[in-house]
């Protein structure tokens, strides 16, 4: 399947929908067919719900998986000896946690996703960085959280990086101001997730009083507005605070999980979520499965053209969300773009800053 590796040559969002959807189509069938040979307990699920690569004609055929079977199936495609990484996605004390199986090119192939996407947002240099978390969260090296997991890979875009909190999570004014003081006048990138970013970094921003002067930052951050939402703490707000505390005003949401990282999905100027050439969107009706109409809302399923180490190109999330339109958003990138509007009632709490709320 080394088609793959051709299309990093294009732009993350350069084809428009016939295109797209072709390619897709091709590679998510070959995906498919291989997880179908490759993995039994995934050759079992398709056969008990009578699905057959044969059969599937469109996008929307591809069948999908509930993204919590990983949480109870180990799910791997490639015997056990090339698995070089096991990722784990967050969750509450007492929840059960997912586990993703790397292999080599897999975690390459993320990797080499992740740069393509986000760099067409912060340019293509690699940019002073500060991650607003602590240094304990990367202890351990070999089983990576869904927010270790996070954070480094969000690292490559970094050329020096500083830790803004300390291991008790306070926040390192002193280290932050040596660290902003080296790169005067430089354009720096931030990367937290979004509570931890207005817990620790904004809240003690605030309390502290001591003037930081981000004018040149690029902030990116995701894992879950469930905490804020309840505290009633819309991205417009959370924008216009950290503006007022530090003078930055280029900030960017994304949406993303560790069962198919790289295959984020960032949020444009316009505050779209906008899905790249690797990856696509479906909005499925909660009652019937049946693909949604752009504009209605339903449960989101999301593909991606990377797992070949297991069975996560076709997922069905717990997130409800909105297509809100395809190769026409004012930001200029092709593909749709869409909106979540929350979790399905009942499910789990998972994003990487909402369990880390709900512990904090």
């Amino acid at each position: 399947m080394t088609e793959f590796d051709a299309w990093l040559d294009h732009g993350p969002y350069a084809l428009k929908r016939e295109e797209k959807r072709e390619y897709l189509l091709l590679r998510l069938r070959k995906l498919t067919e291989h997880h179908q040979q490759a993995c039994e307990p995934y050759r079992n699920i398709l056969q008990g719900l009578g699905n057959k690569v044969e059969q599937i004609e469109t996008l929307e055929d591809i069948p999908f998986l509930p993204v919590s079977v990983f949480k109870t199936l180990a799910l791997k495609s490639v015997p056990e000896e090339e698995i070089v990484k096991t990722m784990t996605s967050s969750g509450t004390t007492g929840q059960s946690v997912s586990r993703i199986f790397l292999d080599k090119q897999t975690a390459a192939r993320q990797q080499k996703t992740l740069v393509r996407i986000v760099s067409d947002f912060t340019g293509a240099t690699r940019l002073p960085m500060l991650i607003i978390d602590t240094p304990a969260v990367m202890k351990d090296r070999n089983m990576f959280s869904a927010r270790g997991a996070g954070i480094l890979g969000f690292s490559m875009f970094g050329a020096d990086r500083c830790w803004a909190l300390t291991e008790e999570m306070a926040l390192d004014v002193v280290g932050i101001n040596a660290f902003l003081e080296r790169h005067q006048g430089k354009p720096v990138l931030l990367f937290g997730f979004t509570f931890m970013v207005w817990q620790h970094f904004y809240q003690a921003l605030k309390a502290s009083g001591c003037p930081i002067d981000l004018t040149n930052g690029i902030l990116i951050h995701g894992g879950g507005w469930k905490k804020l939402q309840s505290q009633a703490v819309s991205p417009l707000e959370f924008a216009d605070s950290l503006h007022s505390v530090c003078g930055i005003s280029k900030i960017y949401d994304y949406y993303g999980m560790v069962e198919q990282t790289g295959c984020i999905y960032m949020q444009c100027e316009h505050g779209h979520l906008h899905a790249s050439i690797f990856s696509d969107v479906i909005v499925r009706d909660a009652r019937t499965l049946n693909p949604s109409p752009q504009g209605l809302p339903g449960i989101i399923q999301v593909v991606s053209t990377i797992p070949e180490s297991y069975p996560g190109h076709s997922l069905l999330t717990e997130d409800e969300g909105v297509i809100l339109g395809e190769d026409d958003c004012p930001c200029g990138r092709a593909g749709k773009y869409f909106r979540i509007l929350g979790r399905i009632k009942n499910a789990e709490i998972r994003g990487c800053s909402d369990t880390y709320a709900a512990e904090f």
